[in-house]
């Protein structure tokens, strides 16, 4: 059964919400940023179960953040990316290459 970004973020918060408050927004953080560097790490030399579970990590403590700072991921990235690319509205992007590494 695939999961929304908001059930997600329920799934993180109803887990995990009252440790993740009181570690705070830079402290979680701080442990998102770790995660970040074990995916790379992953990406580099890990077997495809480790970049499977890296990447769930870091969606996971990316939730977590969410949460902490009254994000609603799933309407966040609907406004910013639901119709397509922000700057050229289009699907496929279709901006040019130097404006968009």
């Amino acid at each position: 059964m695939a999961l929304s970004l908001t059930q997600v973020q329920k799934i993180i918060r109803d887990t995990y919400d009252s440790k993740d408050r009181r570690r705070g927004v830079e402290g979680t953080f701080m442990w998102f940023m770790e995660e970040v560097g074990e995916l790379s790490a992953a990406l580099r030399s890990g077997t495809d179960a480790e970049r499977a579970a890296e990447f769930a990590d870091v969606v996971a403590w990316l939730a977590t953040l969410a949460n902490i700072a009254g994000v609603d991921l799933d309407a966040a990235v609907q406004a910013k990316y639901g119709k397509g690319c922000p700057g050229c509205r289009q699907i496929p992007c279709v901006c040019d290459q130097t404006e968009k590494p």
